[in-house]
C-alpha cells in the first residue's frame, strides 16, 4: 500500500491543540475563505455523505443532529433532500457564523469531545462529516452519539482516511458491532477533498 503521507496535505491537520485549531478557524473563516477552499478542493464528502444517508431514510421530518456542523455544508446538502428538522453543533463559533439562514431549528456551540447536553434517545439520526479529522474528535465520540440517537436510528460519519487506525476509529466501530450497540450497514472509502487527495471512510450504522 503506498503512504499519501495524508497528515501533511492541509496545515490543519498538523495542528495538536482544541485552541490552535480554533484560532485556525477563526482565520479560515474571515471573508468566508472556508466555503470558497471547500469549493476549489472539492470537498465531497457532504453530498457523498447525505446521498448514502437518503438511501435509507423515507421520513423526511425526522429529528437529526449535524454533529460539527462547521459552516453547514451538510445542512444544506440535507435541506436540498427535503429534510427540515435538523440541528447543528460545532465547537468553533466563526464557523457556525457562516451558516445561511433556515437551515438549522438551532445551532449550538458544543465540543463533541465531551459528553452531550442531550438527553438519551433524542435523535433519529447523527450525520457528522468531516469532524473525525486530525486533532478535531477523538473515537470516544461515537458512544455519545449512541446514547443519543433513537433504537433503530442511523448514526453515518465520515472518517478521514489519515486518522482511520492512528486515532482507533476501527477498533472502536469494530467493539460497538461486538456489543451489538449497533449494526454497521456500510463501511467503505469514498472520496473526501479530492483536489487535496485526501479519502475517508465512510460508516453507516445503525442503533441496536
Amino acid at each position: 500500500m503506498i503512504n499519501k503521507d495524508t497528515d501533511n496535505k492541509l496545515p490543519i491537520y498538523k495542528l495538536t491543540s482544541k485552541d490552535k485549531v480554533l484560532k485556525y478557524y477563526d482565520d479560515w473563516t474571515k471573508n468566508a475563505q472556508f466555503n470558497q477552499d471547500m469549493i476549489d478542493w472539492k470537498y465531497t464528502a457532504p453530498v457523498n455523505t447525505v446521498q448514502l444517508l437518503d438511501k435509507y431514510i423515507q421520513d423526511k421530518n425526522i429529528k437529526i443532529l449535524d454533529a460539527g456542523c462547521g459552516s453547514g455544508l451538510t445542512g444544506i446538502e440535507l435541506k436540498k433532500r427535503g429534510y427540515a428538522n435538523i440541528h447543528g453543533v460545532d465547537f468553533s463559533k466563526s464557523m457556525l457564523n457562516l451558516i445561511p439562514h433556515n437551515i438549522y431549528q438551532t445551532v449550538e456551540l458544543i465540543d463533541l469531545n465531551e459528553p452531550l447536553k442531550y438527553n438519551d434517545n433524542n435523535f433519529d439520526v447523527i450525520i457528522c462529516v468531516g469532524t473525525f479529522t486530525y486533532g478535531h474528535v477523538k473515537a470516544r465520540a461515537l458512544n455519545e452519539f449512541l446514547r443519543v440517537t433513537n433504537k433503530n436510528g442511523y448514526i453515518c460519519f465520515t472518517i478521514n482516511e489519515g486518522i482511520y487506525t492512528e486515532y482507533k476509529f476501527d477498533k472502536k466501530i469494530n467493539e460497538l458491532s461486538k456489543n451489538k450497540s449497533w449494526n454497521v450497514l456500510k463501511l467503505f472509502k469514498s472520496s473526501y477533498i479530492v483536489n487535496k487527495d485526501v479519502d475517508a471512510w465512510l460508516c453507516l450504522a445503525k442503533k441496536n
